[in-house]
């Protein structure tokens, strides 16, 4: 599969609007969760048809609905009907290869980006991607798979805390995404704990596993960076943005949201700078090795050349030599060729020669 573009035949031809699921499906049955509340009460459940939840927008309370699993055009075309939202805005959500963006409609914000998580176990870090509509009074998230990367956001809502329970959709989509850019920074905070514990063997012990550690590292970091860029954009366009839908108090925290986006491409960017210092400096400690092996091998041939060279002109042709008419000798010689050549491969093989 390509690692940067995917486009499968069957999807040349859609019409824009089409409820055609694009992605990799990561779960069998779509979920349905809602939390509605304000500053006084609070609801949450789960929920089984679309329709279930209709009548919360035309209350004056916050509604967060999240669906998990895009791959049902029933669903989405159920979401469209009950919230008169146009289809091409659910066809968008149903493509989870798309580049992360940011559109206004008449009714509504869409945006999504890359949300990241480290799968501790196997030490792999997993892409998924997640789509918001903003609306006056119902915010609906979708994401690939259920998860719970976002509990952070409904415990504080479960805790009543003041400014989460007292403000709109925007700024709940604001706490999402705070969430979303933190994982950023997390993942490459662990990454770069990994990249610096390099160095310290690195000098000591260049052995061929760290070249297979810097190029799993480098193909890390370049997964988050191809994630991560196009994030910042959008979240640029939306603290630039001049909607309805979002409050002039909200701009200054996603304004700061692209600080942290920032910070997370500079830390980045400097893990791979250093992660190609350390590849150079592993070619050029592994250099000067070889110029160290080929000085003491050069040394050894010196003092042989000569010896070498007197045998061979001269020859060993004296009428008395020990063992000449030995039965054994061939024997005798081939063994002590065979004991010297071992014994310089082990000796070869403790300096690290080969």
């Amino acid at each position: 599969m390509a690692r940067f573009i995917v486009k499968k035949q069957n999807e040349i031809g859609l019409s824009p609007d089409a409820l055609f699921f694009r992605g990799e499906q990561k779960i069998d049955n779509v979920l349905l969760r809602l939390i509605d509340f304000d500053s006084a009460n609070l609801e949450e459940k789960a929920v089984d048809k679309i329709r279930d939840v209709l009548s919360y927008g035309d209350k004056d309370t916050v509604t967060w609905f999240n669906v998990d699993g895009l791959h049902n055009p029933q669903v989405m075309k159920e979401i469209a009907t009950g919230f008169n939202i146009e289809r091409l805005v659910l066809a968008e959500v149903m493509d989870t290869q798309s580049r992360p963006k940011i559109h206004e409609y008449a009714n509504c914000i869409l945006l999504s980006l890359k949300m990241i998580q480290l799968d501790e176990a196997t030490e792999s870090i997993e892409v998924e991607n997640l789509s918001m509509i903003i609306t006056d009074s119902v915010l609906i998230t979708f994401q690939e798979k259920k998860g719970d990367v976002f509990e952070p956001v409904r415990e504080r809502i479960r805790q009543q805390k003041k400014r989460i329970r007292s403000s709109g959709t925007d700024y709940l989509a604001y706490a999402l995404l705070d969430i979303v850019v933190d994982n950023y920074i997390y993942i490459i905070s662990v990454l770069g704990e990994g990249v610096e514990s390099i160095e310290d063997t690195l000098l000591t012990n260049p052995d061929k596993s760290i070249i297979e550690e810097i190029n799993g590292y480098k193909r890390q970091l370049n997964l988050l960076r191809k994630s991560i860029l196009p994030a910042k954009e959008m979240i640029q366009s939306l603290a630039k943005i001049e909607s309805d839908f979002i409050k002039d108090t909200t701009y200054v925290h996603f304004k700061e949201l692209l600080d942290h986006v920032n910070q997370a491409i500079e830390a980045s960017d400097s893990y791979r700078e250093i992660l190609s210092d350390q590849l150079n400096i592993y070619h050029t400690t592994i250099s000067s090795k070889l110029n160290d092996i080929m000085k003491f091998l050069t040394i050894f041939s010196v003092i042989f050349i000569p010896l070498t060279f007197i045998a061979g002109i001269y020859g060993t042709n004296f009428d008395v030599v020990p063992e000449l008419h030995y039965e054994y000798s061939y024997f005798i010689m081939l063994g002590v060729m065979a004991v010297m050549a071992t014994g310089m491969m082990i000796y070869f093989k403790r300096k690290d020669w080969f």
